[in-house]
Parts: C-alpha cells; structure tokens; sequence
C-alpha cells in the first residue's frame, strides 16, 4: 500500500485563516490575504509569550475586585469568586454557577491545555494527532465565545439596588481579566496546528528505521 502524501510533499500550502490551498510558492492567500507559510517557524515561541502574558494577567484578575459599589458612604468590593459565592447566596446558584465556569474553569483548561499542545509538538505524546488537533480545534472554538467573561462586570450589578446615591465602578480586575483573555486568543492563534501532525511523521520515521 502506497504511503498518504501530504499537501507540502504534493508541492501546494494551505491558508490557515480560510482553509483555501494554493501552489507552494504563492506569497500570500488570494482568498482572505493572509500570508503564506508552510510551515510558522515561530510559532511556539509566540504561543509561549502571549501564554506567559495571559497568565501573569489572570492572577491578578481573580485577586482584585471585579466591582466596586458604593452606596452612600458604604463601599464594597466583589472579586470573581466572592460575586459568585454573593450570587449563590441571594438565590441565584444556576447563574453563580456559569460564572465559575466561564470566569475560572475554562480560562486555567485553556491554558493547559494551549501549554500541553506546545510541549506535546517538542516532545511528543502518546495521544493521538488526530485527539491533540481535535483539542485544539475544541480551544480555538471556545476563544471565540471568551470575552463573554467581561461582562461578569455586568451580572455583578445585578446585585445592588440602584438609586440616587448609589455608584458603581469596574475594579481593576476588569482590565485584567479582558488583558487575560485577549491574551489566551492570540496564543491559541498563534499556535500552526500543523505541527502535531509533523512531529507524528518524525516519529513514525523514527519507528520505521528502529
């Protein structure tokens, strides 16, 4: 049985952005105008970046308040999980609920699992490519619906009962947080996805000549 030829040995590369496959060669996409690579020789390097970024940003995300309101002379201050465990307590678990998840859970899975992808292209992995790209594919699609994380600032108010004398202010945990989440977006962007799939080949070369 003949060996699957890939695209770049048949001599033709792919557009990352709208999928469209030009002859190898071609400078830039004639589709969407992206430039052309076979392969993003810097890929794990901006990954790296803009995950460090995106961590040291998240931290203080969680630690300072998300909101700050004043009512009268009286001022208070939520952080993401302190709104949450308010929003559970005045009867709203379901709500308090998706904020854990969206605002702490998926952030720290995506940073796994952008770090794990980029480890896994240097050193391998005994999953499968066809899983890691599906994880991947799983993280990209999750970045499109992220900064629906903002508006936690939102659901926060939702707290007070506004009137006259009553204020309310994001803390500096809101830009933290947005800093933190356009961060994870451009390293999961800048991840070349076509990297699993060469460290597969590498490592099959590897087995065939042991």
């Amino acid at each position: 049985m003949s060996a699957a030829v890939t695209a770049r040995e048949a001599g033709f590369v792919a557009c990352t952005r709208c999928t469209r496959v030009w002859p190898m060669g071609t400078e830039r996409c004639g589709r969407c105008g992206k430039p052309l690579v076979s392969r993003d020789t810097h890929s794990l390097s901006r990954v790296w970046a803009w995950w460090v970024a995106g961590l040291m940003c998240y931290f203080p995300a969680n630690l300072y308040p998300m909101l700050r309101t004043q009512v009268l002379f009286t001022v208070s201050e939520d952080t993401i999980v302190g709104g949450a465990i308010e929003l559970a307590l005045h009867g709203a678990p379901f709500v308090a609920l998706i904020i854990l998840v969206a605002s702490v859970a998926i952030p720290i899975g995506k940073f796994a699992a952008i770090a794990w992808l980029a480890i896994s292209v240097r050193r391998g992995s005994v999953a499968t490519p066809h899983a890691r790209h599906r994880l991947y594919e799983i993280v990209e699609y999750i970045g499109r619906w992220s900064m629906i994380d903002v508006f936690v600032v939102a659901i926060l108010t939702a707290l007070v009962q506004l009137n006259l004398a009553a204020s309310i202010k994001p803390g500096p945990a809101a830009l933290a947080f947005a800093l933190s989440v356009i961060f994870t977006m451009l390293s999961a962007q800048s991840f070349d996805p076509r990297l699993i799939w060469d460290r597969a080949d590498d490592d099959n070369d590897t087995g065939d000549r042991a």
